[in-house]
């Protein structure tokens, strides 16, 4: 398979994104934050200032005559203080005034500490501090609540809004859009009739479409359980660098539970789901991992694989290789690779075994002691050895170092609706259910919550946790057979 192939299917994978971007809005958000911080210091400045002018005067360090940079400590303590109570973030937050008083009352003792350890024997103005916090906190209150009039004003001129769309049932619209005004914050672009998104999937791709063209930073889902691929929807807004709202009507968060915020809208909660600051870099670099990984592994690894295909060609008549029609990203079939560990018509003999599965719902084939396994055969099963040839799948784009498992063609036809949602990731070589048993879940229902939450949690360090876990159960022979 040629490199553009390859770079199609990453493309495909449900978390990658085509391009890595900052996340939507934060333009904004910064501008805000800058804006906000700006005050602070120049309120903050200006009441130590003016409380060294008007209180009384002392041969002090803590006193611009002595010390023209001793202000500089004061202020980043201050701004340090404010930012941790979390007076800079969205609009409910930075107008919390009395986390503002408490803030800088508790960057004024601080400091009075510091002042009084640093020079026990000299004289401290203590007018001065006194002066600077009561004109600290009036500075910096008419300062907050004029900036906050001004961005009231601004934006009901249209400007400086988050850019939203609006996604619920045709008789929640209109209570939607008044929530959502109530804010003064959001430009409401669009609106989709969530009964669209489920009849058909075409629909909520088309929809995805219209929200990214429109330059949409936030959207707002009002009939959230009524979504049959929330977990689709999920991914595609976060690799957009969409921000994602739920509004508390049906909610169930099945699929989404990680990295949930409550914030007020309207009056009423809402659930926020908040894409990283930069979306798309950490997939990229999971491809390139798994390249350079399972690149690496093969030319190093060389000798082994050559050792496995002697004991093979000895062990019984056949290919050395096996290659199975499995499943994989978005259904589409693909050759996985594994050394051969059962006779050459294995396939045939399952027919003839169905009645002896172990899985509980059938879809899935297990049986101990499977009279198909050959002696080299159980070896390379017991430590996992015979999925060596699948790193050539990883090469190729078609598979990851951890996934979901690819399944047979005989598997996937037993699947239920919502088991195809697993086939929404490139598929790979470990992961959660390999970890956590193998052989030993019988119930493919397991198998399906143990992928959705693999799905729902991924990230870089939890695939690295994932290939740790599986050298530990490769080791100890846990569920293999």
């Amino acid at each position: 398979m040629t490199s553009t192939t390859s770079l199609s299917l990453n493309k495909l994978d449900l978390r990658a994104p085509v391009f890595t971007r900052l996340r939507r809005g934060t333009g904004v958000r910064w501008l805000r934050v800058i804006t906000l911080m700006s005050l602070d210091v120049t309120m903050l400045y200006t009441a130590w200032h003016l409380a060294e002018k008007l209180g009384t005067p002392a041969d002090s360090p803590w006193s611009t005559a002595y010390n023209p940079f001793y202000i500089l400590p004061i202020l980043a303590t201050e701004v340090g203080l404010i930012a941790a109570k979390k007076l800079y973030d969205a609009r409910q937050e930075r107008r919390d005034y009395f986390n503002l008083v408490k803030a800088l009352t508790i960057s004024h003792l601080l400091l009075l500490l510091v002042a009084f350890f640093y020079q026990p024997g000299g004289i401290v103005s203590r007018s001065t501090f006194i002066l600077s916090w009561a004109l600290s906190i009036s500075l910096t209150f008419i300062a907050r609540f004029t900036f906050d009039s001004t961005v009231e004003y601004v934006r009901k001129q249209g400007a400086v809004c988050y850019r939203t769309f609006i996604i619920s049932r045709p008789e929640d619209k209109e209570k939607a859009n008044r929530l959502i005004a109530r804010e003064n914050c959001y430009k409401i672009l669009g609106w989709a009739d969530v009964g669209a998104l489920v009849a058909d999937k075409e629909n909520l791709d088309a929809t995805i479409e219209q929200i990214c063209s429109l330059g949409v930073s936030e959207v707002f889902v009002c009939s959230w359980a009524s979504i049959k691929s929330r977990m689709f929807l999920y991914w595609k807004l976060r690799n957009a660098g969409i921000t994602l709202h739920i509004l508390p009507i049906d909610v169930d968060l099945e699929g989404i539970q990680r990295n949930l915020e409550l914030k007020m809208v309207g009056g009423l909660p809402a659930l926020k789901l908040s894409p990283p600051l930069i979306t798309g870099s950490d997939f990229l670099m999971k491809r390139c991992f798994d390249f350079v990984c399972a690149t690496s592994f093969v030319l190093l690894a060389s000798p082994l694989y050559l050792l496995i295909a002697l004991l093979i060609k000895i062990d019984s008549p056949g290919p050395i290789f096996y290659k199975q029609t499995r499943i994989g990203l978005h259904g589409k079939p693909f050759k996985v690779w594994k050394f051969r560990t059962m006779v050459v018509n294995a396939d045939k003999l399952q027919k003839e075994l169905e009645a002896r599965n172990e899985n509980k719902d059938g879809i899935l084939f297990k049986i101990k002691d499977d009279p198909r396994i050959t002696s080299v055969g159980k070896f390379l099963r017991r430590y996992s050895l015979d999925e060596l040839p699948q790193l050539f799948n990883v090469m190729f784009g078609e598979m990851s170092l951890v996934g979901p498992r690819p399944l047979p063609v005989r598997d996937v036809e037993k699947f239920s609706e919502h088991h195809f949602i697993r086939q929404e990731v490139l598929p790979g070589i470990s992961g959660l259910w390999q970890v956590s048993g193998r052989s030993d879940i019988t119930d493919f229902e397991q198998v399906i919550r143990l992928d959705v939450t693999y799905m729902e949690n991924w990230s870089l360090w939890l695939d690295m946790q994932i290939l740790l876990q599986t050298v530990m159960v490769i080791v100890g022979k846990k569920g293999a057979y």
